[in-house]
């Protein structure tokens, strides 16, 4: 069954299928391991994990259908993928440390991108929440906007306050109850991408 939930433009939530692939590069190999043990080090610290030259050579891209690839992927093999982006079949998945302004020096309207994911290693990295907000509010993005990674049900509700409209709930979770999490509360208290804070909506007069 599909883990992947979508709002309508409605704002009502669904379990839907999902009609993208998630490009993924392959795992080093153990000597690539020992060669870079400086970004080793640097993944064990930050969690920010850095692909090899082999690792992006080597990553598979399916032939056809839509694909989301991490924004290196896309760097690197650029003009393998643009007739991907001009069919509109290519989206891209942005690490929570990688940032809006690096996607938008890649693309001078993001909006051209059907689909952006910005994948969560740990559900308690909290940079997904402003990187998705500042892409709605900074730069304007208007398309679907993905939680992928560690995604799970209490934090439904406040991704889609930060600009969230499509979460892919973690393989290991219940996808139904995930759903259900996006009713958890009528009246939210701070302002978000789409609303303003309560003191703002209510009328105590």
């Amino acid at each position: 069954m599909s883990q992947l939930i979508q709002l309508a433009a409605n704002g009502q939530a669904s379990i839907v299928a999902d009609e993208w692939t998630r490009v993924v590069p392959p795992a080093p190999a153990e000597e690539s391991v020992r060669k870079q043990a400086g970004k080793v080090v640097l993944f064990k610290l930050t969690g920010e994990p850095t692909f090899s030259a082999e690792q992006i050579a080597n990553t598979h891209i399916p032939a056809t259908g839509k694909i989301l690839v991490p924004l290196t992927i896309w760097q690197a093999r650029k003009a393998e993928l643009q007739p991907r982006l001009a069919a509109g079949e290519l989206g891209i998945v942005l690490a929570t440390h990688e940032t809006a302004e690096a996607l938008q020096a890649e693309f001078a309207d993001i909006n051209s991108l059907p689909i952006i994911a910005i994948f969560v290693e740990r559900f308690a990295d909290g940079r997904i929440f402003t990187l998705g907000a500042w892409l709605r509010t900074r730069f304007g993005y208007k398309n679907e906007l993905r939680a992928i990674g560690d995604v799970l049900r209490d934090q439904l509700f406040f991704h889609k306050r930060a600009g969230f409209n499509s979460f892919l709930i973690r393989a290991d979770r219940s996808a139904e109850d995930a759903l259900a999490s996006l009713n958890d509360f009528s009246q939210p208290y701070q302002g978000g991408v789409a609303d303003v804070p309560v003191w703002r909506r209510v009328n105590r007069a």
